[in-house]
């Protein structure tokens, strides 16, 4: 098939070329036609076969996968953020290589106010060809020069302007405002530009000129322009498509499946250079000899393929070759050509678009034709029309094929069934070419049917988007520092800690001295770890939250536990004492029923995880309730008392009380049978407390100078004498005004899952009036108390996650969110349980410490039995409390057990400890 060059008029031709060969009868130029055309048809199998290719390309280019070469690039654009609606200010944008040979200036105000919008002012200025063939500073320079031009039309102060930069090339981005052009592409070909930075050229080039003060923030290419214009709707659009002089396409991607920026969290918009798509299997079968015949005589031989199949750049010209071949054929024009038909450009988009309109197309195809020295027949009109049809149908198709291989990567990585997204769409093709949006439109929902997605047209060619950029990228640097104000409070540094950890000895000093102190140091009256030698069957109750547990622990080489859990109602934990411990006698009742214990004596061991002054083993004085109890007439009693009243009134009863036990002693007596070395307990769950194996000669209130004995700190009160009062933020102090106990257990209030969640929601409800979440629109939710319990905290810094499924956590809690809102939940999140495991890691610090004076070693290795929800189910929590462990106590080694089940199987212990204790007396 003779395919119609660019070479224009042939030697000694001046005007009408025509055929001198007998042109084809009706049947064979039919056959002509047809075949011409069906090159231009594509198949669905063939478009499935472009996405998957596409996709696959994309997916290895985000890998980093460097061999083989991806068929497609895909480069970050640093823009991390869609618009909310709250961006202002006035900005300039520039624009080049939008539209081809022609740079763009504009000043757009950006309101903040949903439903007012300000038309943006804006000139346009064609670039002389010698400029786009000439040296790069030419170029630059004439950019400054229009740039110039325009802002002394406009009454604008001249300094401090933001300027966002809209270059429509392939750019390698290592930053919002550092962008390094690959290579340039739509008919320019400056020197010296390729390889450098554009930001950097266009500085020194507005620096060159003088006249402004302007800070370039942002460089964005059209299609990032376009996604970002877009105004915010129902669904996000997060999803740009822009088919001008070239196409490309753009979408927000989660930052962790981006190889080269090693981020786990947030989104980025990936710029997707499809127009270079060059994978020979999926689109060598629909290219056609036109195609190469164009590529051949283009700019660029063997580049941006894909591109010269859609762009408008290529559109007009591709039917140009095709009228071309079949008027040399004789199937047109009478088989007569002219110079300006063999001529390259002489059929434009613009032509093309408006030869397709159904209305007034015929009219336009005459007009044209006869323009490029043609004299059409009537079935000329209707055949020129159909070669239109197929070269823009075919470019639609294609098109769609590509944005239903971004729409699936979308989806992927959402890891939605069905994803439900706005595409911008900007270009000229897109704007002009209604019949192309329509054919586009179909195939995307045929090729993506688990895709919905609506097509919102850009307003302005992507300038207000740019202008969005710039306001987006200003409003987020404006949020960050709101952020980290807020949150500075929370970053405690080396001499911080090492404060709380030389405070906390000075309180542990005293409060084992008797003298007035925010440390208890209460004695436990337990004086020995487990040996291993421990026999027999116990009973254990366990009461210290909303459940209450009674267990049967059986010691012989190991332990065996069978237990039930009872929930305690709140009418019980507030009503009255007598109610609250026959309460626990009906339980322990119905318990040795089902195990069939029913009339036997087993030595009992309690634990009672709320603070008591111990007298002896068998005796504790409550001082006071926490974690919401609040029964009467308890305070001040002994509890094995109580207990011991309520099993009389239950009088069938038998029960052997021989150990009441702190929560924090049985986690050290459970880990303790383990692991010999293990001499301090620790809990961090709903309240936190630790206890250690102290030198009875440094107890005062206690007989004996030989020997040690637990010691249970009650250290949720360290600092209640104001010695944290340096540490504590006004999110502290709003915390601690609302909770049952103000001023009481203010150590615990920092670090315990009770109240980290409220201290969360105090810092989310600041940021919100600060205008830096929700849009500083008030969420009715986040007014309510205890919605973020301990285990939100916990899933959402969860490095498993998504940033996706943190957004479903939060909108589960009847929180509506975008992704910037996500991330900084989940910063604050982060800060407030950071300086709760660096707390309580300079707490476990002076503890280790403290045994290590006490024994005079220039070293001590110690094991740390923990328990605790919040130190067991965080993801961090455990490493950052070793980690400010290790900073704080060099000269300690350390090891942190979890505890199985401290306070049931740990107060077994203790009892079976004080038996084979009093055993061997009594030998």
């Amino acid at each position: 098939m003779d395919s119609i060059g660019s070479s224009g008029l042939r030697q000694g031709e001046e005007a009408l070329s025509c055929s001198e060969e007998g042109l084809p009868g009706p049947s064979e130029s039919s056959e002509l036609v047809q075949e011409c055309l069906q090159q231009f048809k594509v198949t669905r199998a063939q478009l499935q076969q472009i996405q998957a290719s596409l996709l696959g390309s994309m997916e290895q280019a985000l890998r980093g996968q460097a061999s083989p070469a991806p068929a497609v690039r895909m480069l970050p654009t640093y823009v991390g953020s869609t618009p909310h609606g709250t961006e202002q200010g006035d900005f300039v944008v520039l624009e080049l290589g939008a539209t081809g040979a022609s740079l763009r200036v504009l000043w757009v105000t950006l309101t903040g106010i949903e439903g007012h919008r300000v038309e943006p002012r804006s000139q346009e200025f064609v670039i002389p060809q010698e400029v786009m063939l000439g040296a790069g500073q030419q170029l630059f320079d004439f950019a400054a020069h229009c740039l110039s031009e325009f802002l002394d039309a406009q009454p604008v102060n001249k300094q401090g302007l933001q300027l966002g930069f809209s270059f429509s090339f392939p750019c390698h981005q290592t930053g919002l405002d550092r962008s390094t052009l690959i290579s340039w592409t739509k008919g320019f070909r400056c020197s010296g530009v390729e390889g450098q930075d554009v930001v950097q050229l266009l500085r020194d080039a507005i620096r060159r000129q003088g006249a402004y003060s302007i800070d370039v923030v942002a460089v964005v290419n059209d299609t990032v322009g376009t996604m970002m214009g877009c105004e915010p709707g129902v669904r996000p659009c997060e999803v740009g498509l822009v088919v001008d002089t070239g196409t490309n396409a753009c979408y927000m991607e989660e930052a962790r499946h981006v190889a080269v920026l090693d981020e786990d969290r947030g989104r980025v918009c990936i710029s997707v250079e499809w127009g270079s798509f060059s994978d020979d299997g999926a689109l060598g079968p629909v290219l056609t000899t036109f195609d190469h015949t164009l590529d051949h005589e283009s700019l660029n031989p063997g580049a941006q393929r894909f591109e010269k199949m859609i762009g408008g750049l290529y559109l007009g010209e591709l039917v140009r070759l095709v009228l071309a071949h079949l008027a040399r054929c004789g199937v047109l024009f009478g088989g007569c050509t002219s110079p300006a038909l063999l001529s390259q450009g002489s059929i434009l988009l613009e032509h093309v678009a408006e030869m397709e309109d159904p209305s007034t197309g015929a009219a336009r195809v005459h007009a044209i034709l006869q323009d490029l020295g043609l004299s059409p027949g009537a079935s000329d009109v209707e055949l020129v029309q159909h070669v239109c049809a197929a070269v823009c149908t075919r470019a639609a198709q294609l098109c769609a094929a590509a944005l239903a291989a971004v729409l699936s990567c979308l989806q992927h990585s959402r890891e939605q069934q069905t994803l439900q997204v706005a595409v911008a769409t900007g270009g000229r093709v897109c704007e002009r070419h209604p019949r192309f949006c329509s054919v586009l439109q179909g195939t995307v929902m045929l090729l993506a049917p688990e895709c919905d997605v609506s097509f919102i047209p850009s307003v302005d060619g992507g300038g207000r988007g740019v202008a969005m950029v710039t306001a987006v990228a200003a409003r987020l640097a404006a949020h960050r520092r709101l952020l980290e104000q807020t949150l500075a409070p929370f970053r405690l540094n080396h001499d911080q800690l090492a404060a709380v950890q030389a405070q906390m000895r000075k309180a542990m000093a005293k409060g084992l001295r008797g003298e007035a102190s925010s440390l208890r140091m209460l004695p436990t009256f337990v004086r020995a770890t487990p040996d291993g030698s421990e026999r027999g069957d116990f009973l254990a109750l366990d009461l210290g939250g909303t459940n209450f547990r009674v267990l049967l622990v059986r010691v012989t080489t190991g332990v065996q536990i069978t237990s039930e859990i009872y929930s305690i109602p709140e009418t019980v934990a507030q009503g009255s004492g007598q109610q609250l411990f026959d309460h626990i006698v009906d339980c322990i009742v119905d318990f040795q029923q089902k195990q069939g214990l029913s009339g036997q004596s087993l030595p009992l061991g309690f634990t009672f995880s709320f603070p008591c002054r111990q007298l002896g083993l068998d005796q504790g004085i409550l001082l006071n309730w926490t974690k919401g109890f609040k029964a009467s007439d308890c305070e001040g009693q002994d509890v094995v008392s109580l207990l011991r009243e309520a099993i009389t009134r239950r009088q069938a009863v038998e029960l052997n009380v021989v150990a009441i036990v702190n929560d924090t002693v049985g986690t050290m007596m459970s880990c303790g049978y383990e692991d010999p070395r293990c001499e301090i307990g620790l809990i961090v769950g709903t309240g936190t407390n630790a206890c250690y194996m102290e030198e009875l000669r440094n107890m005062a209130g206690v007989p004996g100078d030989s020997g040690r004995m637990c010691i249970n700190m009650e250290w949720g009160a360290f600092g209640d004498d104001g010695s944290l009062a340096m540490l504590s933020t006004r999110f502290d102090a709003s915390v601690d005004q609302a909770s049952i106990n103000p001023g009481k257990q203010r150590f615990e209030k920092m670090i315990s899952g009770m109240y980290l969640g409220e201290i969360v929601r105090h810092i989310l409800l600041h940021l919100t009036s600060l205008g830096v979440l929700f849009r500083g629109q008030q969420i009715q939710r986040l007014q309510t108390r205890d919605i973020f319990k301990t285990k939100f905290l916990s899933e959402i810094e969860s490095d498993s996650l998504a940033l996706r499924q943190v957004r479903a956590i939060l909108e589960d809690l009847g929180l509506p969110l975008t992704s910037d809102d996500a991330l900084m939940v989940l910063e604050v999140c982060q800060a407030v349980s950071q300086r709760a495991a660096q707390l309580c890691g300079a707490g476990v610090a002076a503890v280790v410490e403290k045994i290590r004076e006490n024994r005079g070693l220039e070293e001590l290795a110690v094991s740390v039995g923990v328990d605790g929800t919040l130190y067991k189910l965080h993801p961090h929590f455990s490493s950052l409390v070793a980690a400010t462990v290790r900073e704080l106590a060099p000269r300690c080694v350390v090891t942190f057990l979890q505890s199985e089940d401290g306070s049931g199987k740990g107060a077994a212990l203790v009892t079976a400890v004080a038996c084979r204790l009093a055993q061997l007396t009594r030998v």
